[in-house]
């Protein structure tokens, strides 16, 4: 990959990051989904996970565009959560836990994200586009969630 020009290296870099993010947190609203009794907060979840699935899909498309494959979420980062999202969900409220968990997980990957898009400038007006509407999505899924905290 070293013959390859910074923007395209960085635009792949940045698209693979947001990949794994967005399975990321398709995985972990799954994690708690079925454990969900309010409505509302279901019905949150499950349209947050539609727009996490579509923007994978996008970020997928612009990956191939670029002749490269997307990334899975490191299995010990999806092990960790599934255990921590098993281990509190065990104790009080299911929909405060979920919520909790949901948020905390926006936290690190609006962190994450914007981590990305410092360490990978060159990437494409793409790439910085669609790991923007991930940070977007992410900020506004924990808005989303402090009324059931």
């Amino acid at each position: 990959m070293s013959n390859q020009s910074p923007d395209r290296q960085d635009s792949i870099h940045l698209l693979k990051e947001c990949d794994a993010g967005a399975k990321m947190a398709v995985s972990s609203i799954d994690d708690v989904l079925e454990s969900v009794a309010n409505e509302e907060l279901h019905t949150l979840l499950q349209d947050s996970k539609r727009r996490h699935k579509q923007l994978g899909e996008r970020t997928a498309q612009a990956l191939t565009a670029l002749c490269s494959e997307g990334k899975e979420p490191p299995l010990l980062a999806k092990g960790m959560s599934a255990m921590k999202t098993g281990m509190k969900m065990l104790t009080g409220s299911a929909d405060q836990k979920a919520a909790d968990l949901i948020t905390e997980g926006c936290n690190m990957g609006v962190k994450s994200l914007c981590r990305y898009l410092n360490e990978y400038p060159a990437a494409n007006q793409e790439a910085k586009s669609l790991a923007n509407e991930l940070i977007g999505e992410e900020e506004q899924l924990s808005r989303s969630m402090r009324p059931f905290l």
